[in-house]
This record gives C-alpha cells, structure tokens and sequence, in this order.
C-alpha cells in the first residue's frame, strides 16, 4: 500500500465496516416495531415450515408461545407497555445515526466507536442482573449477550483501523 493511497484504502474500509455496522442496528431496531406481529409469525413458523427446530429445541417452542401470549395480552389490555419496545427501536435508530460521525471523519470521532464498545459490553450484566429479576431464561440471556459479542468485534476492528489512520495522517501531515 502506498502513502498516498493507504489513508484513503484505509478509510474505505472503516466506512464499509460501519455502514455494515449501520445498516444492523437500523434493522435490529426496526423489528423491535411490530414485535407482536413478529411474535406471532414466530409462534407459527415453529409449529408449521420449522417445526423441526421448535422439535428440536421445546424450550424454544415454549418461551415463544409464553412471549407471545405476553404481548398478544399487553397489547389487547394494555398497549401503553408496548410503548417501551417503541422507544428501544427508537434508541436503535438514534445510535446509528451518532456512527455517521466516525464515518463522516472516523479520527475525529473515535470516541462514538469506543461509546459503541463500552454499550456492548455493559450488554453483559444487563442481561445477567435483569434477565433473572424478569424470569427471562438463561439461555435467551445467552443469546442477548451474544449481541454485544458479536457488535462488539467490527467495533474493535474499526477502532484498530481508525488508530492506523490516525497515524498515517499524522506521518503525511506537514
């Protein structure tokens, strides 16, 4: 890679691994909408076309039917409840849009990548204090705390490329 080409290469690929990185949080937020109507097809997917993962996994099957009837009841009873789910899709939203920050300058604004990282590893304790207050299976507290394992590793490698960047800037500037 040559002086004059790395920083931009550079930069491409921070801009590529956060638009991925983007583009998942807007779709992580958006299915947190209509999540009675995704429950509901859930519930059926797994007793029809995937009834061998739901055979598979009964505890699945169960926790799904138990998550669905939960909202199906909060939203025919109380529907303000669901309001919070809202709000979740709404913070999603929000953070992406605080990542066109690092990619619109990535040096100046590495702080909102090491904010991103510190979000996914406070997923953590988040899931193992309030998943038991809230009767949550350990094994659905699993899969919650794999979101911040897997958001956290783009994150680290953008950093580690945003770090390189900066000091190949440094190296050209006058």
């Amino acid at each position: 890679m040559s002086d004059t080409n790395g920083p931009r290469v550079l930069l491409k690929r921070i801009r590529v691994w956060l638009a991925v990185f983007i583009v998942c949080l807007v779709l992580s937020g958006a299915t947190a909408f209509p999540l009675v109507t995704e429950l509901r097809l859930a519930e059926e997917a797994l007793s029809s076309w995937a009834a061998p993962v739901g055979d598979a996994f009964p505890g699945l099957a169960e926790w799904m039917q138990r998550v669905r009837e939960g909202t199906d009841a909060a939203d025919a009873q109380y529907p303000f409840l669901l309001y919070g789910t809202d709000w979740l899709a709404f913070a999603h939203l929000v953070i992406a849009v605080a990542f066109y920050g690092p990619y619109r300058d990535p040096v100046r604004n590495i702080w909102v990548i090491e904010f991103g990282m510190i979000a996914c590893v406070g997923i953590i304790p988040l899931a193992l204090i309030c998943g038991p207050i809230r009767d949550i299976p350990f094994w659905w507290s699993v899969i919650d705390m794999s979101f911040g394992v897997f958001g956290i590793v783009p994150l680290l490698v953008v950093r580690r490329m945003i770090k390189r960047l900066e000091a190949l800037q440094s190296v050209g500037a006058p």
